[in-house]
């Protein structure tokens, strides 16, 4: 890392995460109080998210364009520079060389100092979730598209004749419970944000999200003295 790299803020996020909402549950009071501090976050969204239903007579394609709706209502809440939606096909995913490809387009194109991505691997720290197949191809994908395919030039050479120089994310953080090395301080203004940004996925969410959302927020915080929080595994890159 030069000294300049060492001395210059950091200013750019992205968020690459396999769904619409999955950023709004995960992260969206971080990215709540970056866009106040005036910072540029996009989110890449990997799939459609076409499959998130129970409606008998919901199709894949009314979905996908509901949920893109409620995506880019929830990215205005938020106060997003960009949404880059990949369109791969909801509940499908897997970390493909194609995958990988676009999330480097990505990240070549905004050129953040933080990406986030979910975390790779299957949790089993709880009794209710034990992971969607969707996000741990995301966050597979992101960490490689991360290191080393945004910053080698000889990998995706075409990206270069598409104009987009390589590119040395600073900071990766994954989206954590159990393992998680930094947590992020959410004032009442950042987590009333992300709450409004989460309830804008009206086709996803449910009447108690508020109550659930700051339960899992005061949790998180009480592992640090604060009110509410969010965790991440964050790992400073070699650039």
């Amino acid at each position: 890392m030069t000294e300049e790299q060492k001395e210059k803020p950091y200013s750019r996020a992205m968020v690459v995460m396999a769904h619409p909402d999955d950023a709004e549950y995960s992260c969206s009071g971080t990215v709540a109080k970056w866009t106040r501090m005036g910072w540029e976050v996009v989110y890449v969204l990997c799939t459609d998210g076409s499959k998130g239903t129970d409606e008998p007579d919901m199709t894949t394609e009314k979905l996908a364009a509901i949920r893109k709706r409620e995506q880019l209502d929830a990215a205005k809440i938020l106060g997003l520079k960009d949404v880059v939606f990949l369109n791969y096909p909801d509940s499908y995913l897997t970390p493909s060389l194609d995958l990988r490809k676009d999330i480097a387009r990505a990240i070549r194109t905004h050129k953040p100092d933080i990406l986030i991505c979910p975390n790779p691997t299957r949790s089993f720290d709880n009794n209710f979730y034990v992971g969607h197949p969707d996000h741990m191809a995301a966050g597979e994908a992101a960490l490689a598209a991360v290191y080393p395919t945004s910053r080698d030039r000889l990998t995706y050479p075409d990206l270069i004749k598409e104009g987009l120089e390589p590119h040395k994310v600073r900071e990766l953080w994954i989206t954590m419970g159990a393992g998680a090395n930094h947590w992020v301080e959410l004032t009442e203004e950042d987590l009333k944000t992300s709450l409004r940004a989460l309830k804008a996925h009206v086709s996803q969410v449910g009447e108690d999200v508020d109550g659930r959302m700051r339960e899992w927020k005061a949790r998180a915080g009480s592992l640090r003295g604060y009110r509410y929080a969010e965790a991440f595994r964050v790992f400073k890159m070699r650039v």
